[in-house]
């Protein structure tokens, strides 16, 4: 069906079932599908938007990038021009400081626009691929899209998730188009200035809102290049360029930075993100890289999104994790065989996103935040091998609806299951009582903090191991950050003392916040984060006088303030 001259939306429609070869049985789902397909849409929307209200959370999570991009935001307009965000991708938080500038710091304000955008992502990934492959395959994966649980959770969280598949759906959105537009050689730029222009604007959100996403430049080249369209590999790297240009422009003759490559490039290729003194990886130590984190996330954290693990899962299998790419693997193969022009665009995007952050990223953060931006579409490569193996006389189809099947359920299951649970948190939190949900250890760290902001001189540098976090919770206040232990003495791993309060008097840091946060947040007895022990315990060895405690803060897994005496 991809080989023929784009039609109208209902001629696909009508005919996508006549198109879809397998068996009547899987033929009459797209005979039902299609003439029901807006009233699908909008109970899918409905679904999504009433799991996002019994899942809104009105905090900020103990993974603390949510507040790391809220301090940048608010740095953006309070060190104007002398401060430019280069922790990652720099977009969201340039858009998180344009907010604030207009409203100010209004953290729930922040979260409901992360809902508008979640909401939009999926509007424009089914308003994208709809009538593009069989119902068979879309429609579970349009489930996941607008009901997985982690999507969910960042539909009213500022982490950058949201904002990011709104920015991935835009950009599917006009791809496709420029697919159909080309299809038959019909690549003229002025005739479809606004359809390039808005390509090439797609291209440039979102590579500068997450830096795994600039493959989309070389995805999108090496489509055409397959395709043999040559002009239309020139139309899309020019557009594209238009808009990275002029952004280059801006921020070295505004802020004068860095672009986001540079501020992540020496971090990404440290052994160790925390700890510097290990060295940089080798060649094998990048392939290890890439080893470990196929195993995290393609034999642990794809079956989590799923709904098929419990979250607290550690294990890894290899087989499990071969077993998985062999799938992908296969559905690939189909699409090109099929000639799904579509899927091969995505394909070719996020699996290029995929492998570039398997090797960039280090195996430690484990994250379910790098395979989720990535799943719809290795959701549907997958659906369509297995459509396409198993859409054959005898069980095929059956057992093909069973696992679709299993997979919509369940991802539906867990993301009611958290909401009901979520609900009688989130009514505490609107009656103010924003500490409600958090353990012991964070409540007394984020009332540390406030207390910071509320007792202590404006001029007052708190030394802080969840600085963005404690900048939140205090209220705008700047807090300096400590992520690994400084000065560090290889005989002991723990700061030397000498070094260590010289590095802070230079740095003018006049108190520490010093917390008892979990190793593990569901079990207080395996530990503490403990590198700010680590840097402080051998000064107070050392130099008793040097430390004065002037505040405690809770009864157990207390937090303490104390003031730096030089």
């Amino acid at each position: 069906m991809n080989n023929e001259k784009k039609k109208p939306e209902q001629t696909v429609k009508k005919t996508q079932a006549a198109k879809t070869a397998g068996t009547s049985f899987l033929e009459r789902i797209d005979n039902w599908a299609a003439p029901r397909d807006n009233k699908i849409f909008y109970l899918l929307l409905i679904v999504s938007v009433f799991l996002a209200f019994i899942t809104f959370n009105m905090r900020i999570s103990e993974a603390h990038d949510d507040a790391l991009y809220l301090e940048g935001g608010w740095r953006y307009v309070h060190e104007f021009p002398d401060y430019f965000y280069t922790q990652n991708a720099p977009l969201y938080p340039l858009f998180l400081g344009l907010l604030i500038k207009i409203i100010g710091f209004k953290l729930v304000i922040f979260k409901l626009f992360s809902m508008v955008f979640n909401i939009l992502g999926f509007v424009l990934f089914y308003k994208a691929l709809r009538g593009r492959m069989p119902y068979a395959i879309f429609l579970p994966v349009a489930v996941f899209q607008a009901c997985n649980h982690l999507i969910i959770y960042f539909a009213s969280m500022t982490f950058t998730e949201a904002f990011y598949f709104f920015l991935q759906g835009l950009f599917f959105f006009y791809a496709v188009k420029i697919i159909d537009i080309t299809r038959n050689g019909s690549a003229a730029f002025k005739a479809n200035l606004k359809l390039w222009l808005m390509l090439g604007l797609s291209m440039f959100l979102i590579s500068t809102a997450k830096s795994s996403a600039i493959v989309v430049i070389p995805a999108i080249l090496l489509y055409f290049l397959i395709e043999k369209n040559y002009k239309a590999m020139g139309f899309s790297l020019g557009s594209y360029l238009i808009f990275k240009l002029i952004y280059e422009l801006l921020v070295r003759s505004v802020w004068k930075a860095q672009n986001q490559f540079a501020g992540q490039s020496k971090i990404l290729l440290q052994k160790d993100p925390y700890d510097k003194a290990l060295g940089n990886e080798d060649a094998m130590g990048f392939v290890h890289r890439f080893i470990d984190n196929c195993n995290l996330s393609l034999s642990k954290r794809f079956y989590q999104l799923l709904g098929w693990q419990s979250e607290d899962n550690i294990e890894i299998n290899g087989y499990v994790t071969l077993l998985t790419i062999a799938i992908v693997l296969f559905g690939f193969w189909t699409v090109i065989k099929i000639k799904n022009k579509e899927l091969l665009l995505l394909s070719l995007f996020t699996g290029a996103q995929l492998v570039l952050s398997f090797i960039i990223l280090q195996a430690r953060w484990d994250q379910p935040r790098i395979t989720l931006v990535c799943m719809p579409v290795m959701l549907l490569v997958m659906f369509y091998g297995l459509f396409r193996l198993l859409n054959r006389d005898g069980m095929g189809p059956s057992l093909y609806l069973v696992i679709v099947f299993f997979v919509a359920a369940s991802v539906i299951m867990s993301s009611f299951k958290r909401g009901f649970q979520n609900f009688p948190i989130v009514k505490k939190n609107l009656k103010g009582d924003m500490y409600y949900g958090y353990t012991p250890d964070w409540q007394n760290f984020l009332k540390g903090s406030e207390w910071c902001a509320d007792n202590l001189p404006a001029e007052a540098l708190v030394a802080s191991r969840k600085a963005p976090m404690s900048f939140v919770y205090g209220k705008g206040k700047k807090f300096f950050p400590i992520y690994s232990v400084i000065k560090k003495d290889t005989a002991t791993n723990q700061s030397d003392a000498d070094s260590a309060l010289a590095f802070f008097k230079e740095k003018k840091v006049t108190h520490v916040l010093l917390g008892s946060l979990r190793l593990n947040p569901n079990d207080p007895s395996a530990g503490i984060i403990n590198t700010l022990h680590n840097i402080f315990a051998p000064i107070n060895r050392k130099y008793p006088n040097k430390l004065k405690l002037i505040h405690t803060e809770g009864v157990i897994e207390q937090s303490y303030v104390y003031e730096l005496v030089y």
